[in-house]
């Protein structure tokens, strides 16, 4: 009888874990809500600009913040946010924080009047967030973001190219229909 009672018990703690681990999956719904108040809490983030991009993927209740931002502070308060979430449990913050430059915040200027100010873009300007993010580093150029067609990708991308004193530039804006 204590030999039954023993191989129960061996039982019962070896399969402990596994039903631990089945009370830790998350849901799909609970995962989808938790992708949406993170892009919410991101895109009211005060000091989010057009020079910053910030992206992020959820994992269960565990959040990866990814991008670059000028502002330091933005690094700090994109984490605060997304830790106040319920269900999130834990928040790896690799946003990088791109170094002051005032050649680099010559180039930001530049790149925004030459995208933005071109008639044929001036459409992309409208939102309070623009679709087209402008991330300069060290004179080399990143354009990250969604456009409507492959035209408006490649016109941001020739007319991010003719501005003077960029080492590079590099399109990855996606094409999203509307």
């Amino acid at each position: 009888m204590k030999a039954k009672l023993w191989f129960v018990g061996i039982a019962l703690l070896a399969t402990l874990p596994a039903l631990l681990l089945a009370q830790r999956e998350v849901s799909p719904a609970a995962e989808a809500r938790i992708q949406k108040e993170v892009r919410h809490e991101l895109v009211m983030l005060p000091y989010l600009s057009v020079f910053d991009n910030l992206a992020y993927k959820v994992e269960g209740y565990n959040v990866t913040l990814v991008g670059q931002v000028v502002n330091p502070v933005l690094k700090s308060d994109a984490e605060k946010a997304v830790k106040k979430i319920e269900g999130v449990e834990n928040v790896d913050n690799q946003i990088e924080v791109l170094p002051l430059s005032p050649m680099d915040d010559r180039i930001r200027q530049r790149l925004y009047r030459a995208i933005y100010g071109y008639p044929a873009l001036q459409r992309y300007a409208m939102p309070v967030l623009k679709p087209i993010r402008i991330i300069v580093k060290n004179g080399h150029a990143t354009l990250e973001g969604v456009v409507d067609s492959e035209a408006d990708k490649n016109l941001a991308g020739l007319r991010a190219n003719g501005v003077g004193g960029i080492f590079s530039v590099t399109n990855n804006l996606v094409v999203v229909k509307p």
